[in-house]
């Protein structure tokens, strides 16, 4: 995340408030990492803490907190991606100290450190491929949790679909046995069975798309929402874009159920697995929440 980047989605803010949020930015980028409070960042620009608050939020929308991490994790990332060591990165990016990285690592990477380095470098995944009322559903996990779930008509396809999407990792195996829970949930959950998917989950994800993805686990079961609604509850009401942005890249559909968001107009939109299987699963949904 980068300052022009936090502030992508929102281009109606008063050049004054805009502003005020790069100086912000600017402020947090020249900590080289360190934590800044936002007492001591509303200190500096001479505005309330509150006030702050608000405008950062509502101008990219993210706190400064979240925006601050994002850079520190960028950095961290950047330093891996060089070749630093672990150690390494995690001083040069402000951490302090490797148990600060690793407490933030399931936050801001999902995997480890080491892990999300090169393509899921180290990661050892389990998968399994079964039929499913929406056709072939593989579901892929590491130790942690759940990190890939996608649907097709074909094993093979959605199977280079996990590779492509974790090139560097240590082991993908397939083991109906160490995955089957999960597998099952899910199969039952597109049956209409159970509305509930209460899964762990290890996926990389930025700020933005975790706020997204959040406002996506909230909608009800058998409801939806437009893109529009879910970007003005996240501040940034011409930020349909990007939160479709968001919903498009989520690793884990069903669990985090980008397929409930609809657009404006009350049309499909798109689905990275088809509309079909998009309108299928909104009536499903339905039908199963008005008996």
């Amino acid at each position: 995340m980068t300052p022009e980047s936090a502030m992508a989605a929102r281009n109606t803010a008063p050049a004054h408030h805009v502003d005020l949020v790069r100086r912000a930015c600017a402020y947090i980028d020249g900590q080289d990492g360190e934590p800044v409070t936002l007492a001591e960042l509303a200190g500096h620009l001479e505005v309330s803490p509150w006030h702050l608050q608000r405008l950062f939020k509502k101008a990219t929308g993210v706190s400064p907190r979240d925006y601050a991490d994002a850079r520190r994790a960028a950095r961290f990332r950047a330093g891996l991606k060089r070749g630093e060591s672990i150690a390494g990165a995690t001083y040069e990016a402000g951490y302090g100290s490797s148990s600060r990285v690793y407490e933030g690592a399931r936050r801001q990477l999902g995997m480890t450190p080491a892990s999300y380095a090169k393509g899921g470098k180290g990661a050892e995944i389990v998968y399994d491929v079964v039929a499913a009322p929406l056709g072939r559903l593989l579901v892929a996990a590491t130790a942690q949790g759940v990190c890939f779930v996608c649907l097709g008509e074909r094993d093979e396809p959605l199977v280079r679909a996990l590779q492509a999407e974790f090139p560097a990792a240590r082991s993908v195996v397939r083991d109906s046995g160490s995955i089957g829970p999960a597998l099952e949930l899910l199969v039952a959950y597109l049956a209409g069975e159970t509305p509930h998917l209460d899964l762990p989950l290890d996926v990389r994800a930025t700020a933005f798309q975790r706020r997204v993805w959040q406002e996506l686990i909230a909608i009800p079961y058998g409801e939806t929402r437009s893109y529009a609604e879910i970007a003005k509850r996240l501040g940034l009401p011409r930020g349909q874009r990007a939160v479709a942005r968001a919903c498009a890249t989520n690793p884990v559909p069903l669990i985090v159920p980008c397929h409930r968001v609809l657009r404006q107009d009350g049309a499909l939109g798109g689905y990275r697995w088809g509309v079909r299987r998009k309108e299928a699963l909104i009536a499903t949904e339905a039908g199963r929440a008005n008996k």
